[in-house]
């Protein structure tokens, strides 16, 4: 039929019915294939904490390559790389949906659906590392080494678009018990995403065994398959290298409070009385660190707001607050606590900082950090204006807005030694925990990350290790309810408190380790380990291609 002579729909939408049609066929066919790639990511996020059986990781990534670099379009492997990054977030960061049970404003089943509607964003980056290695699958050399470099700049990327969200590097997978860094002691010449690189090369080598077994070649691919999974096993037994005593105290507390109490005003008295008995000193005018966790001080400790604002601080006075912590770290004590700053117009609150404090023996605030790296949506929410409008809010209470502080620190604690400071979520990112100009001696991360459910904590406390061991530091971390933990700077659990425990740690701070690869060069050092495996699956390429 002449076009002129078609109905006027047909002409006009035509091709968009042809689309749709095929479009429809896709589906139908990547249908029950879509559903096992997403069911094989998922399996594939038990290597993380708090499982960590990471054999399956391996095993689910492998599949995923085996498959990419025989599909027989780039788009298709994108479309296998995101299905199977779909399942992967969803059940690795089912955490957050936990987060929503405490906010009173938002329905608890919006947290299941945000972890859903998050995880479609994240797997994007695994859709571009399987269409990016599609284009290298010629050779099986080519295929390891294409997908390990594609997936490393990938993973970087992630840490990166849109304020970053690093969670769950593959890494982490690779990380072993507490007494045992695994194959993460290889962080300090990787970096974080040169390990995930690792892991991808690891499963592309059980992969291309498979095929080779399948093919009739039983020996050398039973080698092939086995091969990762010995080494990884046979490393994953190793004990951490030993740490020599350092000279700085410490004590750590863990308060055991609970998340639906820590900011109601009815509570602050006896988390006060919690906190400062799990404080107090056993030897008289020792020199030593207290650190208490974020949302240690539910007082405001710093001068000049009005005074209605200090309705709940204890005698009604900043001073007076910053006196009973003095008095209960004792002399010679310094408290390292999270708190909260405000900022006022006029006698209104405007904004404010997540901040750790650091109180004197005196009552006087000796030190100062505020965070620079916010949790999107739990301390900000993005485009507030028109989201507000929709319903939602910050999982954190609070009608107003934290503002970001200038970035990594050191601080001088004199006889304490220089303290880097990451508050909570910001030592989840690589390469941007230390300011390198001026090393610090140890890291402290205060923590409040009660309302990450059951999995968030171990995880958090995973990649707190991949940071000790990426810059050869220690890392103390403080936590209001679980994982507490001391790590030095080979990513050894040297003392730890489990969640529902009220617990103190003392100890000596680990001293630091010389400085690595990593804490010299960042990110930098993993991206060209990426771009490095790229131009080599280039060449294996185009020698085979004569």
């Amino acid at each position: 039929m002449d076009d002129a002579a078609k109905p006027w729909h047909d002409r006009y939408f035509g091709k968009y019915k042809r689309k749709a049609k095929l479009f429809a066929r896709a589906c139908w066919h990547w249908g029950w294939r879509g559903a096992a790639l997403a069911a094989i990511g998922a399996v594939g996020a038990l290597g993380f904490q708090p499982l960590g059986l990471w054999p399956l990781t391996l095993l689910s990534l492998g599949v995923l390559l085996w498959i990419a670099a025989r599909l027989p379009h780039a788009g298709w492997a994108a479309l296998a790389g995101w299905l199977w990054g779909v399942g992967h977030f969803t059940l690795g960061l089912n955490w957050i949906a936990t987060a929503f049970t405490y906010q009173a404003k938002m329905p608890p089943w919006l947290g299941g659906l945000a972890v859903f509607l998050l995880s479609l964003y994240l797997a994007i980056f695994p859709a571009m590392a399987m269409a990016g290695g599609w284009f290298l699958r010629g050779r099986a050399v080519s295929r390891v080494l294409g997908f390990a470099g594609c997936w490393i700049l990938a993973e970087a990327l992630r840490g990166f678009l849109f304020t970053g969200f690093p969670w769950n590097p593959l890494g982490a997978a690779l990380l072993g018990g507490d007494a045992r860094p695994g194959l993460a002691l290889l962080a300090p010449w990787l970096g974080t995403y040169g390990l995930s690189g690792l892991a991808v090369v690891m499963a592309g080598v059980a992969a291309e065994g498979r095929m080779l077994w399948f093919q009739g070649e039983r020996r050398a691919g039973g080698a092939m398959m086995a091969g990762p999974f010995a080494l990884g096993l046979a490393v994953m037994v190793l004990p951490g290298p030993a740490t020599p005593q350092g000279h700085i105290a410490y004590t750590l507390i863990q308060p055991n409070i609970a998340q639906e109490d820590l900011d109601d005003p009815t509570h602050f008295e006896a988390q006060y009385v919690a906190s400062a008995k799990l404080s107090a000193p056993r030897v008289a005018g020792q020199r030593r660190l207290v650190l208490w966790p974020e949302s240690g001080v539910p007082d405001y400790v710093r001068d000049g707001y009005p005074a209605w604002y200090y309705q709940f601080t204890f005698g009604g006075d900043p001073w007076l607050a910053r006196w009973r912590l003095a008095r209960t770290i004792g002399e010679g004590g310094l408290l390292l606590t999270g708190t909260v700053d405000l900022d006022l117009k006029g006698v209104n609150a405007t904004g404010g900082q997540n901040v750790i404090a650091g109180i004197d023996d005196h009552g006087r605030i000796a030190a100062h950090y505020a965070k620079a790296h916010l949790v999107p949506f739990g301390e900000y929410l993005p485009q507030r204006q028109w989201l507000k409008m929709i319903g939602l809010e910050r999982l954190e209470p609070g009608d107003f807005d934290f503002r970001p502080g200038p970035g990594s620190q050191t601080l001088d604690l004199g006889v304490l030694g220089k303290a880097g400071m990451q508050i909570c979520y910001e030592i989840i990112f690589p390469g941007a925990v230390v300011d390198r100009a001026h090393r610090p001696d140890y890291i402290f991360n205060p923590s409040n990350d009660g309302w990450f459910g059951s999995w968030g904590p171990p995880q958090h406390l995973a990649q707190a290790r991949l940071r000790a061991i990426e810059e050869g530091l220690p890392v103390l971390r403080s936590t209001t309810n679980g994982v507490s933990a001391v790590v030095d700077g080979h990513g050894v659990v040297r003392q730890r408190a489990d969640r529902g425990q009220a617990a103190r740690l003392d100890g000596m701070v680990p001293p630091a380790l010389a400085p690595t690869l990593f804490a010299r060069w960042g990110n930098m050092l993993s991206i060209g380990i990426g771009l490095v495996l790229l131009m080599l699956a280039t060449l294996v390429l185009r020698r085979a291609r004569g």
